[in-house]
């Protein structure tokens, strides 16, 4: 079996941080927070109107009107962040229209247009009225089958749904493909709509902070006065390839991907687990073929609730006690990304690795009794060597995964 490497030649993103890669390392390093109110919240019953703040991007003039008809607004949000990262690494129009380019993207709701749909029917009850665009932008695959449409992609085509894990997912599972010679290159990334219609179940179950009084300093990762994590969302792309490819075109290589990990924990639908993340993190490592004294950074996937974070910070004790990486969990600015948060992350690794920094976890005051012994940058650690680093990502049902990017 074929083992190729594979490398990111290109990434792009839109989230509550900013609307490009560039935006999005200022804020990482000044620890900004995209976190706001949504008073419109209130009014439709939440618990918690806090939010990561995500501008709707403007698509007219940008994309023709048949093609925009079918885009649910996570969709757009991939848009953005693919059309970002297809330009990093140099690949234009002409490329994907003469090239194999597959796409996997991590996506694991499409609330709104589901709801609008649902609406129209039960006020005219009359299918006409709900026109064509609606059921490309209900389905989960709403973002592959939008994108594959808009850049003329032929190659392997597929939504991941996992949870917060889905990101990572994708791009784990664009990697193993790559590496096993069955595709070149790989756009691959996560989405997640941002609309109050997406998150009300979540606020059911009491798991939002309620520190409305204080937007910015709701998100407090692994500190002893957290309670319950912030919604966010927007996109995140990356374009993986073949190396032996990247190199003979002459891109420019932001990273390897050289390890992926996942596992599943078997317990209760929203118990997180320490086993579980444990031996994610284990199997990308032994994939990577480095071991917890090589880890030069660790974005935990740290939720700023009691239970996730407590077990990984477990975890992480496990496996990472004494050892020199630095942890940090960049939810603390963004909130929880949710379906894009693995994919989020791992450009939020990449641009560290790159610009030679570690993103604060921001409003660590009180490290809790767990995650006390954990080595966790509190502030933005300057002029630092990332290597080797480590992402985590973790979700409902249990499904963990984690990724290693090497910097070459």
């Amino acid at each position: 079996m074929a083992s190729n490497r594979v490398v990111v030649t290109g990434i792009g993103v839109w989230s509550c941080l900013g609307k490009s890669t560039e935006e999005v390392a200022e804020s990482l390093r000044q620890g900004r927070s995209g976190i706001g109110l949504e008073e419109a919240r209130l009014e439709y019953g939440y618990q918690s109107a806090l939010t990561g703040i995500v501008e709707r991007p403007q698509l007219k003039g940008v994309i023709d009107r048949r093609l925009r008809v079918g885009l649910s607004e996570e969709a757009e949000y991939a848009y953005m962040a693919s059309r970002e990262a297809f330009a990093m690494a140099g690949i234009d129009d002409d490329y994907l229209r003469a090239n194999e380019v597959g796409a996997i993207f991590g996506n694991d709701s499409s609330a709104r247009p589901v709801i609008e749909a649902a609406h129209i029917m039960d006020e005219k009850h009359d299918s006409a009225l709900l026109g064509s665009g609606l059921i490309f932008q209900c389905m989960n695959s709403t973002v592959n089958m939008n994108l594959s449409t808009i850049f003329h992609l032929r190659g392997v085509n597929f939504t991941v749904s996992a949870a917060c894990a889905s990101g990572s997912h994708s791009i784990g599972l664009g990697y193993m493909l790559i590496k096993q010679g069955m595709q070149e290159m790989v756009l691959c990334g996560g989405a997640q709509e941002t609309n109050y219609y997406s998150m009300a179940t979540f606020d059911a179950l009491g798991a939002f902070s309620k520190r409305m009084d204080e937007p910015t300093r709701a998100s407090r990762p692994f500190d002893r006065d957290r309670d319950g994590l912030i919604p966010s969302g927007g996109a995140a792309a990356l374009v993986l390839e073949d190396y032996d490819h990247a190199i003979r075109r002459g891109a420019a290589i932001l990273g390897e991907v050289v390890g992926y990990g996942f596992s599943s924990n078997g317990g209760g639908i929203s118990q997180p687990s320490d086993e579980g993340s444990l031996t994610a993190m284990q199997r990308a490592m032994q994939d990577a073929g480095v071991a917890p004294d090589d880890i030069d950074y660790i974005n935990a996937h740290a939720t700023s609730t009691h239970q996730g974070d407590m077990y990984e910070a477990m975890a992480l004790d496990r496996l990472f006690h004494g050892k020199k990486a630095w942890i940090s969990s960049t939810k603390s600015m963004t909130g929880h990304e949710c379906w894009m948060a693995g994919a989020s992350e791992a450009v939020y690794c990449l641009l560290m690795m790159r610009d030679r920094f570690v993103a604060p976890n921001i409003n660590l005051e009180h490290p809790d009794e767990y995650a006390a012994p954990l080595r966790l940058a509190d502030h933005t650690i300057e002029d630092i060597d990332l290597r080797l680093v480590l992402s985590n990502s973790f979700g409902f049902g249990g499904t963990n995964s984690a990724l290693v990017f090497r910097k070459l």
